[in-house]
């Protein structure tokens, strides 16, 4: 049974068992928030920040705005509507680090009087974003939970976090043990068993999981429509692909620079260790690398090479690249701004505007993809135009998704065997492709597979198979 929250109150009274609320991400790619309510005890689960609505809204400064100014621009989920959600929030969990699952939790979080629970490297995460706030005071306790371990949330749900694997450390599936069964958060996630820094997922777990019963699998779909994405491939193909593409570069008498994921600790790790037996010193360059990376050695999870530093603050980066410009033979300049955001470091050195400028022949490595919307296909076009007519040697698109293709998703389906199915963490047309796919596996939209848009809750009533 499908309910609209904008249009009805769950205030008491009623005998229903389960519910699971979307709250953002069911409209979009990004914005994550999700609430599952069992009898009057509520998990929350990420949020996070819709990264496309900032690029549009040029003059949003996150840090100093109002939540419901960033509900109204859409950068934020609307989560005004848990005020008619009758139950008591016990905490609020987190998959991983990325921005558009922990992003909005310095605006959101301090409205619900629960801990945040999340891996030791996203919880660092979570604590240097509400550092950063200047805005409201978020003083929610903030709990560590390792991959494998399990916590009790109240008498009704335990909370266990499954080994996963993703394009940042310490990524999990998030599950819930409830009376009713098991509810299996999947946002975001890949199989892959040749990471450096992250074990394989946990495959003899989540086969355990489909064993006991999974009642709901919330599933990003995030790949549902990349038809020819059949299984993502492993880090370790990532590895090979830059190793060829970095060798003569490196021993060239050339600029070189390298852009990618500033969260992606397990490809920076890539390059530091092609780079580390070169002449060059290697410099991580950017307030986002410095964040990410920064986290991650502390806690001994990134290992960098003695020829290699991080370097954050706006007046050290353009030292360093004044440093470069005359001796760029002897620099690997790893950038940020691999989508060609305006403001980022890689656009702009491609228009001119720092102490370091591509002269011919300079090589530079995009190791991203373009992240599908209009805004990033323009912006990368710019600035790969830039740096060819400045005479750059360009490598683009050296990458591997962090994201399941679609027969890893088939996988996963018969590996937990879940009664139920919500597509999540995408548009329309990404949610309707993964039931479709679900289909060819027995399941049918609109009976246990659920499409739903934010503001509107899937309810599982007591005693009641809703096949």
């Amino acid at each position: 049974m499908k309910e609209d929250l904008t249009q009805k109150n769950m205030q008491g009274g009623n005998n229903l068992t389960v519910e699971i609320i979307a709250i953002g991400g069911y409209e979009e790619v990004g914005k994550n928030m999700t609430a599952i309510k069992v009898d009057d005890e509520v998990i929350i689960l990420d949020m996070g920040i819709h990264l496309d609505r900032i690029s549009i809204h040029e003059d949003t400064d996150i840090d100093r705005m109002h939540s419901l100014d960033l509900i109204e621009r859409g950068v934020i989920p609307d989560d005004t509507l848990m005020k008619d959600v009758d139950g008591k929030v016990k905490a609020i969990i987190f998959s991983h680090g990325h921005l558009d699952h922990i992003g909005a939790v310095a605006k959101l979080a301090h409205r619900y009087d629960a801990p945040i629970i999340a891996t030791p490297y996203t919880i660092s995460l979570i604590e240097r974003t509400i550092k950063g706030e200047r805005k409201f005071e978020v003083d929610n306790p903030l709990h560590s939970l390792n991959p494998g371990s399990k916590v009790k949330l109240s008498e009704n749900v335990v909370l266990e976090f499954v080994q996963s694997t993703h394009s940042i450390p310490q990524a999990v599936f998030p599950v819930l043990h409830t009376p009713d069964g098991i509810i299996v958060y999947a946002l975001d996630f890949k199989f892959d068993n040749h990471q450096k820094i992250s074990p394989p997922p946990d495959y003899d777990r989540l086969r355990e999981l489909g064993k006991k019963g999974v009642l709901s699998l919330i599933v990003e779909t995030t790949n549902a429509t990349q038809y020819d994405e059949v299984k993502t491939y492993s880090e370790k193909v990532a590895k090979t692909i830059l190793e060829d593409l970095m060798k003569d570069p490196l021993a060239e008498k050339k600029g070189m620079l390298i852009t990618t994921f500033s969260s992606h600790i397990e490809r920076l790790q890539t390059i530091s260790d092609i780079a580390k037996e070169s002449h060059r010193e290697i410099m991580f360059l950017g307030r986002s690398m410095e964040r990410f990376c920064g986290i991650a050695q502390s806690l001994g999870i990134l290992k960098l090479p003695k020829n290699a530093q991080v370097i954050g603050g706006p007046k050290m980066v353009n030292k360093a690249l004044m440093l470069a410009e005359d001796n760029r033979e002897e620099y690997l300049l790893v950038t940020t701004g691999h989508q060609g955001e305006t403001d980022a470091l890689l656009p702009r050195i491609a228009s001119g505007r720092t102490p370091f400028s591509i002269r011919q022949g300079d090589n530079v490595i995009i190791s991203a993809p373009i992240i599908p919307n209009p805004t990033n296909a323009a912006n990368r076009h710019i600035m790969e135009k830039k740096l060819i007519s400045n005479g750059a040697r360009l490598y683009s698109n050296a990458h591997v998704s962090g994201h399941a293709g679609r027969e890893d998703h088939r996988d996963f389906i018969r590996m937990l065997k879940p009664k139920h199915i919500i597509p999540a963490h995408g548009n329309l047309e990404m949610l309707v492709a993964y039931g479709e796919l679900a289909e060819e596996e027995g399941y049918r939209i609109g009976n246990n597979v659920h499409i739903l848009r934010n503001g509107q809750a899937q309810v599982f009533n007591k005693g009641i198979d809703t096949y």
